[in-house]
């Protein structure tokens, strides 16, 4: 019981850590500091996906995580290691994928394939600030960051579950609209 006290408590200081993250990432884009507030994010999202499976108690979804953060991380050097592409202000050439987007997109897609759009839905406007703070700063072009959030969100939705049973999908195809729902038994 005190084991498991103690993993709640460290889950909530984890979560409120990563809100603090997210409004010192906006404070910071507010003072015209863009890239600096997508770091903050980067660092935020996998916290606060992460730190969801503790304060749930959610050891599959913990398990889930690892599997697709890292490989996500793993693809992401690979390419980088692979294309050799150029940053568009600087000398480095490690500019495709978007390490940045591919985890901020892992963890959004994270949380909303475990835990649902209400939660998922805020995870991928702080994603897509993420990726946008990686062109806007001149680190990325617009095809790398969309690279990066392909790779994370396809490796959380190959490893990652509903959590508790039901998941609600909103989909559009062939001009057909709707609401899917699936269950795990």
């Amino acid at each position: 019981l005190r084991i498991r006290m103690n993993f709640k408590i460290q889950a909530i200081r984890l979560t409120l850590a990563a809100v603090l993250c997210c409004i010192s990432m906006f404070a910071n884009a507010v003072k015209g500091n863009v890239e600096k507030s997508g770091d903050i994010g980067l660092l935020a999202l996998p916290l606060l996906a992460y730190s969801s499976t503790f304060y749930l108690e959610d050891e599959q979804g913990r398990n889930e995580f690892y599997k697709s953060i890292l490989s996500t991380a793993l693809v992401t050097q690979l390419l980088k290691i692979t294309v050799r592409k150029k940053r568009p202000i600087e000398d480095s050439y490690t500019s495709f994928p978007s390490g940045h987007a591919a985890i901020a997109f892992q963890s959004a897609t994270f949380i909303e394939q475990r835990y649902g759009w209400k939660y998922g839905l805020p995870a991928f406007a702080a994603a897509t600030y993420v990726g946008w703070t990686r062109v806007e700063s001149k680190q990325h072009y617009t095809i790398d960051v969309l690279a990066g959030a392909a790779i994370g969100a396809l490796t959380s939705l190959y490893f990652t579950t509903p959590y508790n049973g039901v998941h609600i999908t909103p989909y559009a195809k062939n001009r057909s609209y709707g609401v899917e729902f699936s269950s795990t038994f």
